[in-house]
């Protein structure tokens, strides 16, 4: 069998679900996590979302299941998306094993639910609201072997902690438990402690803290020009799948209703919307249809989604840790992802902040012109034109048309029709120019050796562009012309 996965003696039916996924080497969380859970052991792993944990504490798991005594395993998931993922990649990976798993959350039928637990459900997949009223309420009664705390840090952040305490009490103190966390703030700690045997940590070093196939980058704009710094580097880099972080949810409208204006297929996902515009909103970002996800962080938590290639901070978050679960969205599975920020002067000490406590490079980069976009768009036609394999009719038309013109006119009026269709939307310039970022660097500087605590610096003089701009990104920007499908085949 061509798997790194045969070292560890997984049964054969998990080892088959295996070998159908594509997995061929595990990741560092895996490479770890899965000899300690078939050996007995409780785990603390630190590990994001992305890094292949639910294969982590799912395959040794679904490997030592019994199949006969209800619900074995016992998975509690900060969010009903994750939950939902979660549970699906389980059935996936231990479908030839018999695992048949079950996803308990709010807003769904209490009895639908119930019927799917006493119908045979072998894993439980659940969040910490619904599953402590079917609990308590004693609706059903379960006595797991095996329990995972998924996102432990998710959960407390969302007030989940007391409801974690609650679910541990009602299970047995012999199951085996695993927690997994991307952080590990000290209530976090706490609970391994309190509830855990002799857990077993698995530790990511600092400079793992964030992905190192994520380029991080940061503009620095007036806080007038968020929304064309975002269309403006939207246009420039051309996202195959986007989510843009925004701080409010009707900012989160706002912005997602200008970018489906200006044809942009967009999104909104906050708390504010229902159960089923919430799957609607997903379901199309993972299918493709929808390019632009903009999302608030509490929406967005637990959304695990493969091939998202730009993360945007529309603002700043609020924290480190945050920072760190927003640009984890991409650059997921070996691929490359790119992490954007917008700053303005007044959030540059913020900024500084962040970079210093997560211990990473953040580059910073100039908006690009709307003549650096079309530039970028022209290179792109000839690129299109290398490429483009000739119709059989073509020599047809273009014998017609030698009828009326020169062949070289003819070409004249075809350059200028995909010259048309590319639009660029927005002023000239955007942002601070080098001039007047250095004085936000100086600033910066000077508040902090000074011991005080400046505010960051004003903008002083006129918006301009660097002529030394270095903001390209080698990825093709798309054409303007939004009403035509782009192929897909060379952005996967």
């Amino acid at each position: 069998m061509n798997s790194e996965f045969t070292q560890f003696k997984l049964s054969e039916p998990i080892l088959k679900g295996v070998l159908e996924a594509g997995f061929k080497a595990p990741s560092p969380v895996q490479k770890d996590a899965i000899p300690l859970v078939l050996n007995g052991e409780d785990i603390v792993a630190q590990a994001h979302t992305g890094t292949g944990k639910t294969a982590a504490f799912g395959l040794p798991i679904m490997s030592m299941m019994e199949h006969n005594i209800g619900v074995e395993v016992l998975v509690v998931a900060p969010t009903r998306e994750l939950a939902m993922q979660v549970s699906d990649e389980l059935f996936k990976l231990g479908r030839h094993a018999g695992v048949k798993t079950v996803t308990v959350y709010g807003g769904q039928s209490y009895s639908r639910q119930i019927n799917q637990i006493e119908n045979g459900a072998s894993i439980l997949v659940a969040t910490p609201g619904r599953l402590i009223d079917l609990l308590e309420s004693k609706k059903i009664t379960i006595n797991p072997k095996f329990v995972v705390l998924d996102e432990a840090d998710e959960m407390l952040d969302m007030g989940f902690l007391d409801d974690i305490r609650k679910i541990l009490k009602f299970v047995s103190k012999e199951a085996q438990t695993l927690l997994f966390s991307a952080t590990m703030p000290p209530p976090i700690k706490k609970i391994s402690q309190e509830f855990l045997k002799n857990p077993k940590y698995i530790q990511i070093t600092e400079r793992e803290t964030t992905n190192k196939d994520i380029s991080q980058e940061y503009y620095v704009v007036e806080e007038k020009e968020r929304q064309d710094a975002a269309i403006r580097l939207i246009d420039y880099y051309d996202p195959y799948k986007a989510i843009i972080f925004c701080r409010m949810k009707r900012e989160a409208d706002a912005l997602s209703n200008t970018l489906l204006a200006k044809g942009y297929p967009s999104k909104a996902l906050h708390g504010d919307m229902d159960q089923r515009e919430r799957e609607a909103a997903i379901r199309g970002f993972k299918s493709g249809a929808v390019e632009i996800l903009v999302a608030t962080d509490v929406a967005a938590r637990g959304l695990d989604i493969a091939d998202v290639s730009h993360v945007f901070n529309y603002h700043i978050p609020f924290d480190p840790e945050s920072y760190v679960h927003r640009i984890g969205r991409t650059g997921r599975a070996g691929k490359k992802g790119i992490a954007i920020t917008l700053v303005t002067p007044m959030e540059f000490r913020e900024l500084q902040r962040i970079k210093k406590i997560v211990g990473t490079t953040i580059e910073q980069k100039f908006i690009p012109s709307r003549q650096d976009v079309k530039d970028d768009l022209n290179q792109k036609i000839l690129t299109q034109i290398e490429k483009q394999k000739i119709h059989a009719k073509a020599p047809d038309l273009i014998t017609i048309l030698e009828e009326e013109m020169e062949l070289s006119h003819i070409a004249f009026k075809l350059m200028s029709m995909l010259i048309d269709g590319q639009t660029v939307s927005g002023p000239e310039k955007i942002g601070l120019d080098a001039h007047n970022i250095q004085k936000v660097l100086d600033r910066f500087k000077r508040d902090r050796n000074s011991g005080g605590k400046g505010r960051g610096g004003k903008r002083g003089g006129s918006r301009g562009g660097n002529p030394n701009y270095k903001g390209k990104n080698n990825s093709s920007s798309r054409g303007r012309d939004r009403s035509k499908a782009r192929p897909r085949s060379d952005k996967n």
